[in-house]
């Protein structure tokens, strides 16, 4: 009978769960990871969390979506942990080192042994395969500081293999000795026997793809800056006090990294002005009601005394506010900032010329 009961409750239990569009609440020691990352992906929100969407294929998009619906209610205590989770390994992770065993490694927990053959099929390819496309999308940068230490007259082979615009670019970034003797070789060069052709392609396959993925990954930190810029500013404090008491290093790194309302008086008056023709007056009104006397003074001084004292009125005549509505509007004021900025309107700055933000 105990079982009997234990197979309805079962039962019961997941047609509730397809009916109302989840499996009830979920902890985070149960969640699989695309539900975690389907969680992380729900707090950042369309805005935030857009460029992260874009990084996935079209099959990881159905793996997390499907994740996403069928995710239920997650605690917001455990969403705060799994988030603090999240941004712990970021912070902590440092550099990463790929490789063929390693990646073969991490897709056979994943995914299919069969798939994971195809896969790891198409990167190696045949010999030469695709090879020279490939190093085309490589930054000239990193390119260049692979072949310095190979033959001039290798460089000279693998840059006339290559769209001539990136081997120009290949080319700038080697020494000047080297880069004149390979120009010199290129003017030389004959037709390349297939073995030595083969051996280069193989070399830069085992070789070159080992020391690409041991370069300097973008700081974790700088992301997380970014991540945080978006929440509200209830959310940003409860996180970074979490983040002061588990990894106080990283939170003031990332406070030092993220761009505020308080920073948007370090624009100079020329910027303001900027901000100020296209801001909208009810925002602008909002996020000073919640202001320091310090930057509505700011704002003010952008503006004539009498679009000041009408600015005051507008503030006085919204009445209480609550807190979220303030934040919305300084979060708005922010990003229509870096948005200006994006489009090289106004200059961000944190302090002096060496805190330059660049959007």
């Amino acid at each position: 009978m105990a079982e009997t009961r234990s197979i309805a409750t079962r039962s019961t239990a997941l047609q509730d769960g397809i009916e109302g569009g989840g499996f009830g609440t979920m902890s985070v020691s149960e969640m699989t990871g695309p539900q975690r990352a389907a969680v992380i992906l729900l707090v950042l929100g369309e805005d935030h969390g857009k460029t992260i969407w874009q990084e996935f294929d079209d099959d990881e998009i159905r793996i997390i979506t499907r994740a996403m619906a069928e995710l239920g209610t997650v605690d917001a205590d455990d969403v705060e942990r799994l988030m603090l989770d999240f941004v712990g390994k970021l912070s902590s992770a440092g550099a990463v080192t790929g490789s063929f065993d390693r990646t073969i490694s991490l897709l056979e927990k994943i995914l299919p042994t069969e798939q994971v053959a195809l896969i790891m099929e198409e990167i190696r390819g045949p010999a030469g395969r695709n090879m020279w496309q490939k190093l085309g999308n490589i930054d000239a940068v990193v390119l260049a500081n692979f072949l310095k230490n190979e033959y001039p007259q290798t460089i000279a082979v693998i840059l006339s293999k290559i769209r001539p615009d990136h081997s120009a670019n290949v080319l700038r970034n080697l020494p000047n000795d080297l880069s004149i003797e390979v120009v010199g070789r290129m003017l030389r060069l004959e037709s390349v026997q297939k073995e030595a052709l083969d051996h280069i392609e193989n070399t830069l396959r085992t070789e070159f793809v080992s020391t690409l993925t041991q370069t300097r990954r973008r700081d974790p930190h700088e992301m997380m800056a970014e991540i945080f810029n978006g929440f509200d500013r209830q959310t940003e404090i409860r996180f970074l006090s979490a983040l002061d008491a588990s990894n106080q290093e990283s939170a003031e790194r990332i406070r030092a990294l993220m761009f505020t309302f308080e920073d948007l008086n370090k624009l100079d008056p020329a910027g303001l002005q900027t901000l100020m023709r296209q801001v909208d007056k009810d925002i602008l009104a909002r996020a000073l009601k919640g202001a320091s006397q310090s930057m509505r003074d700011f704002f003010f001084s952008a503006m004539s005394q009498r679009a000041a004292k009408n600015m005051q009125d507008d503030m006085e005549g919204l009445g209480p506010l609550r807190l979220k509505e303030v934040d919305e509007a300084q979060t708005s004021l922010v990003q229509m900032t870096k948005d200006l900025a994006d489009k090289g309107e106004i200059v961000l700055s944190k302090g002096n010329a060496d805190d330059e933000l660049v959007y």
